[in-house]
């Protein structure tokens, strides 16, 4: 489905919030690297989708009523044997069964385990008087604890995104320290144009959430990814 078929689907059910895999298949399409996710309706397809992808995979619960799905037990990362897929796919469900009862669930996603990077996060809201900002930092639990992140009013220029990425006070960790080698910090900024241009052309997007970002010392890729629809 292309970008705006998902968006029409999701309107036309009354909901804001896209699935993980609705969410990375938009962002694949504005040109944004994201990892390769599965969705898997019962155990068996989770093991054969985790085959045929290589271990190690991640499990993530699907679910359009759950939003933090780390909150919920829903995430499982580091499986490396069929057996660890039963295993996690099993206390997944039994969690959120407890602390979302009423949750509709789907299945679960199956994405192939991402190597480690420098963790950064990038996003996007509506602001009532500025329309869309994108906001870029480091990322992971980071951003929630050091919360050092800058903003920019879309549409962005390259200058923009050359300062939006520098000014963070965690910039030094993508120039490379103690012998850690420079992050790819080009790529970074064609990411953040991309998204630029994207949240333009879906005025629908209120809001969007890539976190963590890997970044290496070539190229990103982009874990997780959440998107709500304004005025569902």
């Amino acid at each position: 489905m292309t970008s705006k078929e998902i968006i029409q689907k999701a309107r036309a059910e009354g909901r804001a919030l896209l699935t993980e895999t609705e969410s990375k298949a938009l962002i694949r399409e504005s040109g944004i690297a994201v990892t390769d996710t599965q969705l898997a309706h019962s155990m068996s397809e989770a093991v054969s989708i985790s085959n045929r992808m290589g271990y190690p995979v991640v499990l993530k619960i699907a679910s359009k009523d759950i939003t933090h799905k780390s909150d919920a037990g829903g995430v499982k990362v580091g499986l490396m044997t069929p057996e660890e897929v039963e295993k996690a796919y099993e206390e997944i469900f039994t969690s959120v069964a407890q602390k979302y009862p009423a949750a509709a669930l789907q299945g679960v996603t199956v994405q192939k385990a991402a190597r480690p990077g420098v963790e950064v996060i990038i996003g996007m809201f509506t602001d009532a008087q500025f329309g869309p900002v994108l906001m870029f930092g480091l990322g992971g639990i980071w951003v929630e604890i050091l919360k050092d992140v800058s903003f920019r009013i879309v549409p962005l220029t390259k200058k923009d995104v050359a300062s939006l990425i520098r000014e963070i006070k965690g910039f030094p960790l993508l120039e490379g320290r103690r012998g850690q080698k420079a992050s790819d910090i080009g790529s970074l900024e064609g990411a953040l144009l991309n998204l630029s241009a994207f949240v333009e052309k879906y005025p629908e997007i209120k809001e969007i959430d890539l976190n963590p970002i890997f970044v290496y010392e070539e190229g990103y890729v982009a874990v997780d990814a959440r998107i709500i629809l304004s005025g569902a």
